[in-house]
């Protein structure tokens, strides 16, 4: 994750395009400007933690087609949506589709910085949130399978006695691999465990 936050401006209109990344630009953030949606997905992997904030109406790809493309491809970007054309149906569908808010052009610069502002607070901790799984996933790759198996009995909540029956092991051998578990996982208790498995396995596989 970068410590700079980007906003990502997509507009076929030139002059706004320009205007909007001038005023993200006298914010102190990165803006970077695409004339349309496709340029966009061209540019893809993009940079995190970040938002995009896209008109409506433009030539292609429309800025809620973008916003589900981005959905479809799991990238859980925060999309700000501006529109010189709001109807009730396109509002209903943008935040359906999670939009952080439709903004109407030409829109309050003071409306569209405290957009910008909640987006990119909102990327941040997701991007926290997405490099914490992906460390608690390494770590649980880390384990060896017989640890792997101590520790599905001790996230059932077996005794060592149990889960030594269960794998027909020492009681020792329990011991030694219950440590190893914790020593990988970094979790100072049965609890802290569950939570980590827990928060890595959504789906509960």
């Amino acid at each position: 994750m970068n410590e700079q936050s980007i906003v990502y401006v997509v507009d076929d209109d030139d002059m706004s395009c320009k205007s909007v990344v001038a005023l993200v630009g006298a914010m102190g953030l990165d803006a970077r400007g695409f004339s349309s949606a496709e340029q966009l997905l061209e540019a893809l992997p993009l940079e995190r933690p970040a938002c995009v904030v896209t008109d409506l109406r433009m030539v292609g790809m429309s800025g809620v087609e973008l916003q589900e493309e981005l959905a479809r491809r799991n990238i859980n970007m925060p999309v700000i949506v501006m529109t010189a054309f709001a109807t009730t149906q396109v509002t209903v569908r943008a935040m359906r589709n999670g939009a952080v808010t439709l903004l109407e052009k030409p829109c309050n610069e003071n409306e569209l910085w405290e957009a910008i502002r909640d987006a990119l607070a909102a990327d941040r901790e997701a991007c926290q949130r997405e490099e914490q799984l992906a460390d608690i996933q390494e770590r649980l790759k880390s384990l060896s399978d017989k640890e792997q198996a101590v520790m599905e009995c001790m996230i059932a909540g077996d005794a060592n006695k149990v889960a030594a029956r269960k794998l027909d092991v020492s009681i020792r051998t329990i011991e030694n691999h219950r440590r190893k578990v914790f020593e990988k996982m970094g979790a100072d208790s049965v609890a802290e465990l569950v939570r980590m498995v827990m928060e890595a396995r959504p789906d509960g596989a």
